[in-house]
């Protein structure tokens, strides 16, 4: 059965991905540190891991495979779910494939160096924006029915 795995600490998009999980009646958990409020919806479930860095990637990279579907923004996740053959989308509705998960790692790295390398180089990103959310809609409808096609 397909399982929709979300990268729950910093993800804007948990209750847009519960909808969707809800209505494609898939199983949807929800990996943080702890802090997140419990959903009702018997689809969804919340998997608090033990504090560590990177301690609810480990976990979810451990149990994605084909036929799953992981949200992350956390490219190295990204890069582990993707050899094990799970699909990746990013909040904003990008989606990390075999082909591109690579040159996202080697740009990552690329500015992690950069900005420690000047401290003054620091910012983040545009911010997140409703076309982001939209976009993530559409790529999570189109993940998720793939995704039920692959599960052996």
């Amino acid at each position: 059965m397909t399982t929709l795995f979300v990268d729950a600490d910093a993800c804007p998009v948990k209750a847009e991905a519960e909808r969707v999980a809800t209505r494609h009646r898939i199983a949807m958990k929800l990996v943080s540190n702890g802090g997140l409020r419990p959903s009702p919806n018997p689809f969804v479930e919340n998997i608090i891991v033990p504090e560590g860095p990177d301690v609810a990637d480990m976990w979810i990279a451990d149990r994605a495979k084909t036929g799953d579907v992981v949200i992350t923004s956390d490219i190295p996740l990204a890069a582990k779910v993707v050899a094990n053959g799970a699909q990746v989308l990013k909040p904003n509705g990008e989606a990390l494939t075999a082909a591109n998960v690579g040159n996202a790692l080697a740009t990552r790295d690329l500015m992690t160096d950069l900005r420690a390398a000047d401290p003054f180089r620091q910012g983040g990103g545009r911010p997140f924006s409703k076309a982001d959310r939209s976009r993530f809609l559409d790529a999570l409808e189109r993940c998720l029915r793939k995704a039920v096609k692959e599960k052996p």
